[in-house]
């Protein structure tokens, strides 16, 4: 049975792209089918972890919801990514992205007239069908909008992203209230950005209730990741860094909820 995992904050700049990128390329590693979309379409970047070039994108996630090709057409397969951590791969270990569009045209057009968020639910539906997947990662835009409620609403998992900052604290409270709301089985809480010298375990106490929600980990603020700065993924160039190390108990409780 495939899962939905949505990836979401509040607010921009909590790192939820990279991690989504972290989270995909260590569950595909487990020996999972994983697509991740990129829905956060007025500001789309994740495609540069994976070393994607936007000039040689033929199709995009816009072209799907302006009815120019299948969801299909706009999948990538990324999974050449995983062969540096894992030279023995078997079939199985596949990763696949599907890009928003970085053409300024193309996002001013989404800007100006919307999409069908009817025909992106389909297309989430097709894209696991025809790609067989294990796991479908969706990469939500900040904040609360009809696109953001669907994939909230039609999560198997939800992972919220926060930074120890008191407006992703408010707007946390609200993402949290309106996905219990929904519904939402399962959430996770990541706090990202966290300085060293915070208590990690009085932080972990605090969220889990303010929120009444598990946290799933506790990401400090790391030079290292900054220094990369989004041009790889950095679990699979430093697989054995605290950072890399917690991103794994974070994936295995996401599969946990399986």
């Amino acid at each position: 049975m495939s899962q939905i995992v949505s990836v979401h904050s509040f607010r921009g700049g909590t790192g939820k792209s990279n991690l989504t990128a972290n989270i995909g390329a260590t569950i595909a590693l487990q020996g999972q089918r994983v697509g991740i979309v990129d829905t956060d379409i007025q500001s789309p970047g994740i495609h540069v972890l994976f070393g994607l070039d936007e000039e040689k994108m033929t199709h995009s996630l816009n072209d799907y919801l302006w009815g120019r090709c299948s969801i299909k057409d706009t999948a990538y397969d990324v999974s050449h990514v995983l062969k540096r951590e894992n030279e023995t791969s078997v079939v199985n270990d596949r990763l696949y992205l599907v890009p928003s569009s970085i053409k300024a045209s193309e996002i001013s057009r989404i800007l100006r007239e919307g999409y069908d968020v009817g025909r992106l639910n389909d297309g989430f539906e097709d894209i696991i069908r025809s790609l067989n997947l294990d796991y479908l990662l969706i990469d939500t835009h900040p904040g609360l909008n009809e696109e953001t409620l669907l994939s909230i609403a039609i999560s198997d998992v939800l992972v919220i992203i926060l930074r120890p900052d008191r407006q992703d604290f408010q707007g946390t409270a609200v993402t949290v209230e309106l996905a219990k709301k929904l519904e939402v089985s399962n959430m996770l809480l990541v706090v990202n950005k966290v300085l060293p010298a915070f208590d990690f375990d009085s932080l972990r106490l605090q969220m889990e209730t303010t929120y009444n929600t598990p946290v799933a980990g506790i990401l400090a603020l790391s030079e290292d990741v900054v220094q990369l700065a989004s041009s790889d993924i950095f679990c699979l160039r430093y697989s054995d860094h605290p950072f890399s190390h917690t991103v794994k108990e974070i994936t295995q409780q996401i599969l946990r909820q399986n």
